[in-house]
């Protein structure tokens, strides 16, 4: 996998030291004789095996202070956390920026009193082994790269002026400069080197508070997110917790219809069947045994006709085999064929399983519409419209009758079954709703729309 950029740098703080300083030996050493007598040779020798003992010092509590740092990007609680937000938390929390724009904080344990004693330290032996060989300024140049990573906030330019020092002596031919005009030049050199840092440094922090800033849109957007996830769930629980309890109000208050119905019809049937056998047993009359006797069987083929509708009202024996659809166009044939209107049935959008509750709510209501339009309309065409609608689906039943004012709907009575307070209560048992446009002389339109629930 490629090496991200702050893995670079974080690889080039570690060993860049070694590589410069190992550099700047090979250069000084091959010119050693032109500029050096034995005893500045020795002290040399001396100052670079300081530095290196240095430099091994200074990794060997990297790696114990690595070691014992926890991953800035982890999560409190293991890892949990979504990886995106940790990143953009990591970034938003993390320190300044250096001079080269990356990320602070790519070096364990700085800035601190350590990291300040050792940039001290180095920068203290490169000064001197420049002022012995102008080729070690290559180990020097160093501080201009980590004085930001390894120095606290307020010491950090002060840091890169003392490189450009050591710089500017090594780019003048060394310290001290030998005449006036070695003094101006390294003057000159030091401003250059001086401005640079500065620059570099102030464009460098303006990166960094422009890097913070966008990390921290990042992560309010992410965290945004992360809320608006939890509503979404929180919304879908509660649906299907109100799905759940429109479920069972929904069965409570089939179970109240149906007691309501049976005490109506049923009860009220065998009452009068009863009556009428009495009358039969009490009488010598055969004629008139024979009348109670008819009227008798009548009020239990009635009964028995009341029984089923009532169950076919609680379970549609329609949906048995069939889906929505092929239910509603086999109603809509039968009722057309019984009646002698016209009807159309179509579907639109995309078909889709739905839940049995829903089939069964959408068919009630389409039979109880109909079954209006034949008793009250006078209508000579019907309409029947199922639409799949992304997430609803929307029944609508229109005829070309007579229709009526709606506000003058006469109230619910014993016998004429649930009209339209009944096919919004079924609607609304499901977090739907029924919409009624008509008008004397303008036909009658009905619409139904109920949440897409699928079959599960």
């Amino acid at each position: 996998m490629a090496m991200t950029v702050e893995e670079r740098w974080r690889q080039f703080f570690r060993w860049g030291p070694h590589g410069l300083l190992a550099l700047a030996t090979i250069l000084a050493a091959a010119a050693a004789d032109q500029i050096m007598d034995r005893t500045e040779m020795a002290t040399t020798a001396v100052l670079v095996v300081a530095a290196l003992a240095l430099q091994l010092g200074w990794d060997a509590r990297q790696r114990r202070v690595g070691a014992a740092e926890p991953d800035p990007t982890a999560s409190a609680d293991g890892g949990g956390a979504d990886p995106t937000v940790r990143a953009v938390d990591a970034a938003a929390t993390g320190p300044s920026v250096s001079a080269t724009g990356e990320q602070a904080g790519l070096v364990p344990g700085a800035p601190g009193t350590a990291s300040l004693c050792y940039f001290v330290l180095r920068t203290a032996l490169a000064f001197a082994l420049a002022w012995f060989n102008p080729f070690f300024s290559v180990y020097a140049c160093i501080g201009f790269f980590d004085a930001v990573q390894l120095l606290p906030l307020r010491f950090a330019r002060a840091g890169l002026l003392c490189t450009a020092v050591t710089m500017a002596g090594a780019q003048s031919g060394g310290l001290p400069p030998a005449s006036l005009v070695g003094w101006f030049v390294f003057g000159g050199l030091f401003t250059l080197n001086a401005c640079l840092a500065v620059v570099f440094s102030h464009l460098g922090t303006k990166e960094a508070e422009k890097a913070a800033e966008r990390a921290a849109t990042i992560t309010e957007l992410a965290r945004t997110n992360a809320r608006l996830e939890q509503a979404l769930d929180e919304n879908a629980a509660l649906q299907a917790q109100l799905l759940l309890q429109a479920r069972e109000a929904g069965v409570a208050d089939e179970r109240r219809r149906l007691a309501a119905e049976i005490h109506d019809t049923l009860a009220q049937g065998l009452a009068g069947i009863i009556a009428q056998l009495q009358v039969v047993t009490a009488t010598p009359d055969q004629e008139l045994a024979r009348t109670h006797v008819q009227r008798a069987a009548d009020l239990a083929r009635h009964s028995l006709g009341e029984a089923r509708r009532s169950v076919q009202n609680l379970s549609p024996v329609a949906l048995e085999h069939d889906t929505l659809p092929e239910a509603l166009r086999k109603t809509v044939a039968d009722w057309a064929e019984r009646t002698g209107i016209t009807a159309r049935f179509t579907v639109t959008g995309t078909e889709e399983p739905l839940h049995d509750e829903v089939a069964a709510t959408l068919l009630r209501i389409a039979q109880e519409a109909l079954a209006n339009a034949e008793r009250h309309s006078g209508a000579s065409r019907a309409g029947v419209t199922l639409s799949y609608m992304g997430d609803e689906v929307t029944l609508d039943v229109r005829d070309d009758g007579r229709g009526f004012d709606p506000g003058a709907v006469p109230a619910r009575t014993g016998g004429g079954g649930f009209g339209l307070d009944g096919m919004r209560a079924r609607a609304e048992r499901l977090t739907g709703a029924v919409a009624l446009e008509t008008g004397p002389g303008e036909g009658t339109a009905i619409s139904a729309r109920v949440p897409l629930v699928h079959h599960g």
